[in-house]
C-alpha cells in the first residue's frame, strides 16, 4: 500500500454534495478573513473525511456475523427488534455500534442473505449512545434472511447531530456479507439483533470496524467474551 493510500481515501457519492457546499462556503469565508478561511478549509477536509469509503476485507467463511459499521461497542442486552419488522416479538441479543462524527459512516450487511423487510419510522434525536435512542430515535430497519430461514435484523439510527438516514437496498434484493446498504449522515448508531442462541463475540467498548470486525458465529458454541481494559 502507498503512503498516499494511508491517508486518501474514496469519498462515497453522497458526500460530493456537501464537499461542494462546504468549499463554496469556505470561498466566501476567505473573502471575509483569511482566519474564517482557514477555519473552512478545516471543516471541508473533516467533510470529505466524513463521507469516506475505503476498501474492506470481509471474511468471507459461513456463519461469520460482522459488523455493520465503525464505531465503538456501546450496548449489549436482550431486547425485542422493532415491532415494524414483522419478527417475533421475542427478546433477542442487541449489539450496539456507535459512531462519532469522526467515524466511517457507510454501513454495510453483517450477513449474507435476503432483505425480508424494510421498515422507517420516524422519532427523536436523542445522544444515539444512550440505551433510548433504539426505541425513540428516528430508525430503518432491515430484517436479512438467511439461507436457513434464520433472521437477522439491522437497524439504523439517527443520533444526536444525524438528520438523514439513508438506505441503498430493497426488499427481496440479496445482499452478500460486508455489501454496502446505506448510511447516515453526521453521527448515529446501529443496532444488530442475533438469531436466538447465538452470542456476540465482542465486548462492551471494543472497536469495531464495518465489514471486518467479526461481530458473532452462528456456528460457535463459544459462551459470549468478556474483556479487560488497559
Amino acid at each position: 500500500m502507498k503512503m498516499r493510500d494511508t491517508f486518501l481515501k474514496p469519498m462515497h457519492p453522497e458526500g460530493r454534495k456537501f464537499v461542494a457546499i462546504f468549499a463554496a462556503l469556505t470561498a466566501v469565508l476567505f473573502l471575509i478573513s483569511s482566519f474564517l478561511g482557514w477555519i473552512g478549509v478545516v471543516l471541508t477536509i473533516w467533510c470529505y473525511y466524513f463521507f469516506r469509503d475505503p476498501v474492506r476485507a470481509t471474511p468471507t467463511r459461513d456463519g461469520l456475523i460482522v459488523s455493520p459499521a465503525d464505531g465503538v461497542v456501546s450496548l449489549i442486552e436482550k431486547a425485542v427488534p422493532p415491532a415494524e419488522l414483522g419478527m417475533p416479538d421475542e427478546a433477542l441479543t442487541r449489539v450496539s455500534v456507535f459512531m462519532s462524527v469522526f467515524n466511517c459512516h457507510v454501513n454495510r450487511a453483517p450477513i449474507a442473505g435476503r432483505i425480508a423487510a424494510i421498515a422507517y419510522r420516524p422519532g427523536k434525536f436523542f445522544n444515539a449512545s444512550l440505551d433510548k435512542a433504539s426505541a425513540d430515535n428516528e430508525r430503518n430497519s432491515l430484517c436479512i434472511e438467511m439461507a436457513d430461514g434464520r433472521q437477522v435484523a439491522v437497524v439504523q439510527i439517527a443520533g444526536l447531530v444525524a438528520r438523514r438516514i439513508v438506505c441503498f437496498s430493497f426488499v427481496d434484493e440479496q445482499l452478500q456479507t460486508g455489501e454496502r446498504f446505506g448510511l447516515i449522515r453526521f453521527g448515529s448508531r446501529l443496532d444488530v439483533y442475533l438469531p436466538d442462541g447465538v452470542q456476540p463475540m465482542v465486548s462492551l467498548g471494543q472497536t469495531m470496524v464495518a465489514g471486518e470486525t467479526v461481530l458473532a458465529d452462528l456456528t460457535s458454541t463459544e459462551p459470549a467474551r468478556s474483556a479487560r481494559t488497559d
